[in-house]
């Protein structure tokens, strides 16, 4: 295997890769993360009991908008023509899990954009709940985001 090397710096600093010449194909990538609560804020979840309101819709909603906004987050990254947007919830006993899976027909991945929507979920879901998830001292020794990872990434021509 050849050498890798970074490719969006140039002598003169960063650029935005060109990617003009690349084919569309068809792209997707999955990626997911998760986040550790108390057992009993994942009841108050499942129960709707939030007083924030219903945290997995929200967070759905969350993610799907970071997903088609990742270009005015992450600076290098290219506006894309999103086609699908799938967000889904694996409620365990004390986390919830959080799998984003992003399509596009473009000539540059998605994983950045399925990175971006994992993220605001998880950061959506610790947000509707910090009241609950707080102990005496205003701090969250429960509360944890991790795991965040690419777990598929795939292209296809078209």
């Amino acid at each position: 295997m050849g050498e890798k090397t970074f490719t969006h710096l140039t002598e003169g600093g960063v650029h935005m890769v060109e990617v003009g010449d690349k084919p569309v194909v068809r792209r997707t990538a999955t990626a997911r993360g998760k986040i550790y609560l108390k057992e009993s804020t994942v009841d108050l979840i499942k129960n709707e009991e939030i007083k924030k309101g219903n945290v997995l819709t929200t967070a759905q909603i969350a993610a799907i908008s970071a997903v088609k906004s990742t270009h005015h987050t992450i600076p290098l990254c290219h506006s894309l023509k999103i086609t699908g947007i799938e967000v889904e919830f694996n409620v365990e006993l004390d986390t919830i899990g959080v799998e984003v899976s992003v399509r596009c027909d473009g000539k540059t991945g998605v994983e950045m954009e399925a990175l971006t929507g994992v993220s605001v979920g998880l950061l959506t879901i610790w947000d509707m709940v910090k009241s609950v998830e707080k102990d005496d001292d205003g701090q969250y020794p429960s509360t944890k985001i991790s795991d965040i990872e690419v777990v598929r990434k795939e292209k296809v021509g078209l």
